[in-house]
């Protein structure tokens, strides 16, 4: 599970009272936001970056903050920060990426997907918006960017250079994406399940908002 303290380097978001989470959603208040900020530590890292087959995974950050909406519910708005190395698709020559994205979610009560299908010849239209989730009991900053950061990863990295054979075939490392662009999402949801933390209610801060662990 990421890090939960603060990053050594001062900046705006490292204001007192920046936590991490989980954040219990019946201890955040509504009546103004909640900051937080995720730094995996180096061991957290290599399991990210092993659960979505990478060669490493050199630096990781999400800041952001929970904003109370109407209908009791949540939106979450953080900025991802990522820099990842993975095998060429077609030499398995290293290739980093930076990776920079605005992540957003919100977190509505009572909210049903209308994607899920109702029987097995139904046809469903997908949703314009495919950020809202139902809300839970927890909203953990730390599982939003482990699906964040899946989702952002090249599916098909390519080096400097690098171009197809004659035949059009590259080289794909084991367990690696086919270079369709489908993520493993397989691997994303026991990953999710991982990084999710489960807070056994913790006590309050001075500030009203759940104890930082």
């Amino acid at each position: 599970m990421p890090s939960r303290s603060p990053p050594s380097r001062p900046d705006e978001g490292a204001r007192a009272g920046t936590q991490a989470g989980p954040f219990a959603v019946a201890r955040l208040p509504r009546t103004r936001q909640t900051p937080f900020q995720v730094r995996p530590d180096a061991a957290e890292r290599a399991e990210l970056a092993a659960a979505l087959d990478l060669i490493g995974l050199r630096k990781l950050r999400l800041d952001g903050a929970l904003h109370p909406i109407d209908g009791d519910g949540w939106e979450l708005r953080a900025e991802l920060g990522a820099t990842v190395v993975q095998a060429c698709g077609v030499t398995l020559e290293p290739v980093t990426t930076r990776i920079d994205e605005t992540v957003l979610r919100r977190y509505l009560p009572g909210w049903q997907d209308p994607a899920v299908e109702t029987g097995a010849d139904a046809e469903v239209e997908m949703p314009e918006d495919t950020d809202t989730e139902a809300l839970g009991p927890v909203i953990d900053p730390a599982a939003v960017m482990a699906e964040a950061l899946a989702l952002a990863v090249p599916a098909f990295p390519r080096a400097p250079g690098a171009s197809l054979g004659p035949e059009g075939g590259a080289a794909v490392p084991p367990g690696a994406s086919n270079g369709t662009g489908q993520r493993p999402f397989a691997v994303l949801a026991g990953l999710r399940d991982r990084m999710a933390g489960k807070p056994d209610d913790p006590p309050p801060d001075k500030d009203g908002g759940p104890k930082q662990g």
